[in-house]
C-alpha cells in the first residue's frame, strides 16, 4: 500500500517505514519523536487499485514520526548584467525535516 501526499508544493509517494524529507512548515517547530499527521492526500494505491481524491481522499491520513531537522545543500544564485558592471551572488539553503512513515489510514 502506498500513499501520494502533497507538501510544501511538491508531491511524495510515501509507503509505510519509508524515511522521507519535506519541507519544514514555518512557524511550526518539530523535535524528534514527534507525531505528524499529512491530511493532503492526493491518491492512495492498494491490492484493489489505485484511488483518487477530488483534489484528497477523504478521510485518509498518512501517519508520521520526525526523525530530524536538517538543512538541504546550499544553491548558489548568481546574477550579473553584461557590460553594467552588476553582479551579485547568494546563497540558500531550505529548512527540512525528515520524517518516517508509520501508517496510512484511509
Amino acid at each position: 500500500m502506498y500513499a501520494v501526499i502533497s507538501t510544501g508544493g511538491k508531491q511524495v509517494r510515501v509507503s509505510a517505514g519509508d524515511v522521507v524529507r519535506i519541507e519544514r512548515v514555518s512557524g511550526v517547530t518539530h523535535s524528534k519523536g514527534d507525531e505528524v499527521s499529512l491530511s493532503e492526500v492526493l491518491a492512495i494505491g492498494r491490492e484493489d487499485g489505485l484511488h483518487l481524491g477530488k483534489p484528497f481522499v477523504e478521510g485518509a491520513s498518512v501517519k508520521a514520526e520526525v526523525v530530524r531537522d536538517l538543512r538541504g545543500p546550499k544553491l548558489i544564485v548568481y546574477k550579473k548584467k553584461k557590460r553594467k558592471g552588476f553582479q551579485r551572488t547568494h546563497g540558500h539553503r531550505q529548512n527540512l525535516v525528515e520524517i518516517r512513515v508509520r501508517s496510512i489510514e484511509a
